[in-house]
C-alpha cells in the first residue's frame, strides 16, 4: 500500500549543529561554572530522560559525579546548553522546501526524542513551529523511541495506519529498528559514514541528498 504519511526524526536528520556537540557541552559547562562534562556521559544520561520536561535531570545526574567539585546548578547548565544548541542549529539544505512540498500530498509528522522544553526551543529557533501536521516530543509522551508507545502515539496523532507511514531518521536503534518494530516503513539517513545500511530500512539516503531524493522515493513505494 502506498504511503499516505511521512514522519521525521529531528536532530541529525532534518537539522544539524554547526559546531561539535562536545564543544557546545564544554562551553555550556564553563558558562554555568560546572566542571568539564563528557558527551558520552551526557548521551547515557539523556537516554534515561526521554520523557522529561527539561534537561535538568540529565545534568543533575552528570553533576552528581562532581558534587564535591562544583556548586553549579543543573538548571544553569541546562539553560546554557539549550541556548548554545539553539544558536548553532541549522536546517539540512533544502528540507524546508521539501516539507512544504510533501504536505501537499502527505500527512507530515515529527517524532523527536528529548525533553519538551529543549526540543520545542529548537523548533522555535528553526521557525518550524507549525511546519508539520503533527509535532511530538517524547518528553510529553509515556515513552521515547525506540519504544513502540512513542510510534503508536505518532500514528494516533496522524490518524494513519502503520503500513501507510514512512518514518525517516538517522539513529539505527531509535529510528530504524523502532519504526520497523511498530510496523512502520523506515528510511535511514546517513552522513559521513555514520552507519551501514540497516536491513530493516526500505532505503538509505545521504543526508545532503534527503531533500531531493526522498520525495521521489515516496512515489516509488
Amino acid at each position: 500500500m502506498p504511503p499516505t504519511a511521512v514522519a521525521f526524526d529531528l536532530d541529525y536528520t532534518l537539522a544539524v549543529p554547526t559546531r561539535d556537540r562536545q564543544t557546545i557541552l564544554s562551553e555550556a559547562a564553563r558558562v554555568a561554572g560546572a566542571p568539564p562534562l563528557s558527551r558520552e556521559a551526557y548521551l547515557a544520561a539523556h537516554a534515561k530522560c526521554l520523557t522529561e520536561e527539561t534537561r535538568e535531570p540529565i545534568f543533575a545526574t552528570l553533576l552528581a559525579e562532581h558534587d564535591h567539585d562544583t556548586e553549579a546548578s543543573p538548571a544553569a547548565v541546562a539553560e546554557a546548553y539549550r541556548d548554545l544548541i539553539a544558536e548553532a542549529l541549522v536546517p539540512v539544505a533544502g528540507v524546508e522546501g521539501m516539507l512544504d512540498t510533501l504536505r501537499r500530498e502527505y500527512r507530515v509528522g515529527l517524532l523527536t526524542n528529548g525533553p519538551v522544553v529543549a526540543q520545542h526551543d529548537k523548533l522555535r529557533k528553526l521557525d518550524w513551529v507549525g511546519a508539520f501536521d503533527v509535532e511530538l516530543v517524547t518528553g510529553s509522551l509515556a515513552a521515547g523511541k525506540p519504544d513502540s508507545r512513542a510510534f503508536e502515539a505518532l500514528l494516533s496523532e496522524l490518524g494513519t495506519p502503520p503500513e501507510e507511514l514512512v518514518y525517516v531518521g538517522d539513529d539505527v536503534d531509535a529510528d530504524i529498528e523502532g519504526a520497523a518494530a511498530a510496523g512502520i516503513t523506515p528510511v535511514q539517513v546517513t552522513f559521513d559514514g555514520s552507519a551501514d545500511p540497516h536491513p530493516d530500512a526500505v532505503a538509505t539516503l545521504g543526508r545532503d541528498a534527503l531533500a531531493t531524493d526522498l520525495p521521489a522515493l515516496l512515489t516509488r513505494l
